[in-house]
């Protein structure tokens, strides 16, 4: 009888190289990226223990969490310690580096599957939580901590176990202005921030199947914030299209082989998963956070919700001090709640997709007066390309400020942080209390969201904007 296995199975099973199912199994990695920020730490370990990288060929290092946006002087000493430390592991043991300055410099998570180097059917590990954004091809891609980055740097493989697996199901059409963020902050609003915690999720489904790759990509990226491993979608023509472009793939004989293998890799007919969640989203709008994680989350327009409506002991503590920290009453409408700082960019949002979404909006229209918006691509060569496209010039012309690449205000540990008790609408991954700057407000949107809120000076939607 032939055993039918899920996507997840079949990448999983191979890349074992040793230990006992049901146990920790050690997993070979194929690609390992490091940058500045969780890697100086594994590289200190290396020589303690008088250990070289293994497989260097197979390590990509990025610069992108402590760069400026606004030029190419790093002035932050933390932020130039770990940027040093970074270039000088990188060249003492052979690693390629996409550093600042270098024309394909830019977040790991755009750069990597833009150059082509993530494919389906890898497994490709990060010190970065949002690793799972290359799970858009296919890949097995989870984030992992520093002891295990110098585990992977010294043995090309990752010790654990087998985590459980989920089958997310996206039915019926989308609707207009309805968007991948709008999908998976619709997911975790229903199962919660922890709603995912152990499994790897594979996303399935009539909507999915309409995505863009940059918009799996962004789907895949806050699996993470539902506490998942790791997020995955089968390849299809869709992700054969975006990787023929890219300069890293497969060529001639090779690329045939290659699409043969990814075509198998889907989950079989009767499959079975630890758990399967339905969604419909054909009567979806597009979403905003009112609280401090990704789960508390509703549709623009409709209400703050009152604590103690919320059965949960445990649920309902969190609300109220979400509430009390973002500075907002029960029952305030979400398209009232103003808004003085707009963020454009980051691993989940900074792809030329998701410039050319918010310039459209932004195209002959100006932000509030009062509102600061920032527009940073993921990848120098999203820049590029912005520009070549004109987009600079509608941000410029916005009032917007049009940036360097960097992960900026997403996280605070750079020079683009937000002081003070400002309340900020950002197309990042995380609203937790003080991501963005010291009791910074975030509320997590969508690109076009993000735009339009921008004009307005308050969370708005794009259909409201005619």
């Amino acid at each position: 009888m032939t055993v039918q296995r899920s996507l997840i199975d079949k990448v999983w099973q191979d890349h074992v190289v040793a230990g006992t199912p049901g146990q920790a199994e050690h997993l070979y990695v194929d690609l390992h990226l490091i940058h500045e920020m969780s890697s100086p730490q594994a590289f200190d370990g290396l020589r303690l223990n008088g250990r070289r990288v293994r497989r260097p060929d197979l390590t990509l290092a990025f610069e992108d969490h402590n760069v400026p946006t606004t030029s190419l002087l790093l002035t932050d000493a933390m932020g130039r310690s770990q940027v040093e430390a970074l270039r000088r592991n990188c060249d003492e043991h052979g690693i390629e580096r996409f550093g600042l300055g270098d024309s394909r410099q830019g977040i790991a998570h755009v750069v990597a599957p833009e150059h082509g180097y993530i494919q389906p059917g890898m497994f490709i590990v990060c010190g970065d939580s949002h690793t799972s954004t290359h799970g858009a091809f296919g890949a097995l891609a989870m984030g992992i901590g520093t002891s295990d980055v110098e585990h992977v740097l010294a043995t090309q493989t990752l010790a654990m176990r087998r985590p459980d697996t989920m089958a997310v199901e996206f039915t019926g059409g989308l609707p207009p202005f309805v968007t991948a963020k709008d999908l998976i902050l619709a997911l975790i609003a229903r199962i919660g921030a922890n709603g995912a915690h152990g499994h790897v999720v594979e996303y399935r489904g009539e909507a999915l199947r309409r995505l863009s790759m940059e918009g799996r990509m962004t789907l895949c990226n806050m699996s993470v914030e539902a506490g998942a491993r790791a997020g995955m979608i089968a390849p299809d023509e869709v992700t054969q299209e975006y990787l023929a472009a890219t300069p890293n793939a497969p060529k001639g004989l090779e690329w045939d082989d290659a699409v043969h293998h990814w075509d198998s890799l889907r989950s079989d007919p009767g499959a079975v998963f630890d758990r399967t969640v339905r969604l419909d989203v054909s009567g979806l709008t597009p979403f905003v956070t009112w609280g401090t994680n990704p789960g508390q989350a509703v549709p623009i327009g409709d209400a703050v919700p009152d604590p103690r409506d919320i059965a949960d002991e445990r649920e309902r503590a969190a609300a109220e001090r979400a509430l009390q920290y973002i500075g907002l009453s029960p029952g305030t409408r979400t398209d009232t709640i103003e808004i003085d700082t707009v963020f454009l960019g980051s691993c989940t949002n900074g792809r030329i997709e998701d410039l050319r979404v918010a310039a459209a909006v932004l195209r002959g229209r100006k932000i509030a007066p009062g509102v600061r918006m920032l527009v940073v691509p993921g990848s120098m060569s999203v820049r590029a390309q912005a520009e070549a496209e004109g987009l600079h010039e509608v941000f410029i012309a916005a009032g917007a400020q049009w940036r360097l690449s960097g992960c900026s205000m997403c996280v605070g540990v750079n020079a683009d942080r937000i002081s003070g008790p400002r309340r900020c609408a950002s197309t990042s991954n995380r609203n937790y209390e003080h991501r963005q700057g010291d009791r910074t407000r975030t509320h997590l949107v969508s690109p076009a969201v993000a735009a339009a809120t921008a004009v307005t000076g308050r969370v708005t939607t794009p259909g409201e904007m005619g």
